[in-house]
């Protein structure tokens, strides 16, 4: 499973990582340290935060705006729901909730799971999922 370093994971929420290292500090989101004592946060601890994050209204006051560029939506897979051809993936980006149905082999082809980086990216009413 992937981890996120506290900056990477500020980046995924939308927020400064001085925001992301109070959350951890307060136990808002549960953090271990790596052999070189970096705080590290497990991809599907942060994706189940940053779903509670985006349904309590989002961040804290001192958080920053999360805007899209290009629309490009970085974020976390918080959720793949595969069928026999079909597939749906959502991402969390900051907090913008993004669905994307697809296939099944783009899915397995991407290596897709709960917890790892993507980005969905947007255009007319399709979405399209970039593994990070």
């Amino acid at each position: 499973m992937q981890s996120y370093t506290i900056g990477q994971a500020a980046r995924l929420l939308g927020v400064s990582p001085d925001t992301a290292r109070r959350w951890a500090d307060a136990g808002r989101v549960a953090t271990h340290r790596d052999e070189g004592g970096r705080r590290l946060i497990d991809g599907r601890d942060l994706a189940a935060f940053s779903v509670e994050l985006a349904r309590s209204d989002g961040a804290d006051e001192d958080a920053a705006p999360y805007t899209s560029a290009r629309n490009a939506f970085p974020g976390i897979v918080t959720a793949v729901k595969l069928g026999d051809v079909a597939a749906q993936v959502e991402i969390q980006a900051g907090p913008h909730r993004l669905v994307s149905l697809l296939t099944r082999e783009a899915v397995e082809e991407l290596g897709l799971e709960v917890g790892m980086e993507a980005t969905a990216r947007v255009k007319s009413t399709n979405v399209h999922i970039d593994r990070a």
